[in-house]
């Protein structure tokens, strides 16, 4: 009977941590408004966790424009649909891969960071010294990061899926040789901006809400040891990347299930 006490172990283990990460994303709501109160904490913060991740995002989008460019030329002139190139590689770009790679990204880049941040001024007794002086550590450290992780994801995205698009743009019209004038036209009759630009932009603040959740709590939990730090990092970018793609779908599901 030791296999089935070994397993209820790790399943009331398993549903100790979703407890202790639901009242935890309990506490960061309420703490909120108190975060909101710090304004200037909240901008530091998207300059920290937005603004130094622009780069890669940039590149990242860029690459990935170019691609789909070829990708999509290569499947639909087979069809003799080659003049719907702009209008797949837009819907693409801010239905999905914007949001998503972007989230991915952000995890990678940002979301790290920020676990590290918080276990480090754990493992340095930082948190300890806020509580030993009467300021909520969440309201103080954790909320205006929170709020700067949602405000920077769905700009990040925008961003992605516009660097993207101009990319797709280069290599059609300057490789292959697409009318440009066809690749906008096809994109402005086809793209609904609430229905797929505004779509992707609630997903994107979805994915915010995800990474730096996780991040958060994963670095406000971890061990106050070099190890435990290390480990939370890496616990981060595996949680937010698996509840990043299945709620990815859980959306899709529900923002597309009905035609146009």
């Amino acid at each position: 009977m030791n296999w089935l006490a070994s397993l209820g172990a790790r399943a009331l283990a398993t549903l100790s941590g979703w407890g202790r990460a639901t009242m935890f994303f309990a506490d960061l709501l309420t703490a909120l408004p108190a975060g909101m109160r710090r304004f200037s904490l909240v901008v530091a913060q998207i300059h920290a966790v937005g603004n130094r991740s622009l780069l890669i995002i940039l590149a990242s989008g860029m690459a990935v424009g170019f691609v789909l460019a070829l990708q999509m030329y290569y499947a639909l002139v087979t069809y003799g649909a080659a003049e719907s190139l702009g209008l797949v590689v837009n819907l693409s770009l801010v239905r999905e891969l914007g949001p998503v790679v972007t989230a991915l990204l952000f995890a990678g880049r940002a979301g790290t960071s920020l676990t590290a941040e918080i276990g480090l001024m754990k493992a340095g007794e930082q948190i300890a010294a806020l509580e030993l002086m009467a300021i909520d550590p969440r309201e103080r450290v954790l909320a205006p990061r929170f709020i700067a992780g949602v405000i920077s994801m769905p700009l990040l995205a925008i961003m992605f899926s516009a660097i993207g698009i101009l990319g797709a743009w280069l290599v059609a019209v300057g490789l292959i040789g697409i009318d440009p004038g066809n690749f906008w036209s096809i994109q402005q009759n086809g793209v609904d901006i609430w229905r797929d630009v505004g779509n992707g932009v609630v997903k994107s603040m979805v994915f915010g809400v995800i990474c730096t959740a996780v991040a958060l709590y994963q670095g406000y939990e971890t061990e106050a040891t070099p190890e435990g730090v290390a480990y939370a990092t890496t616990r981060t970018v595996v949680i937010s990347s698996l509840a990043v793609l299945g709620t990815d779908f859980l959306l899709t599901a529900l923002m597309f299930s009905t035609p146009r």
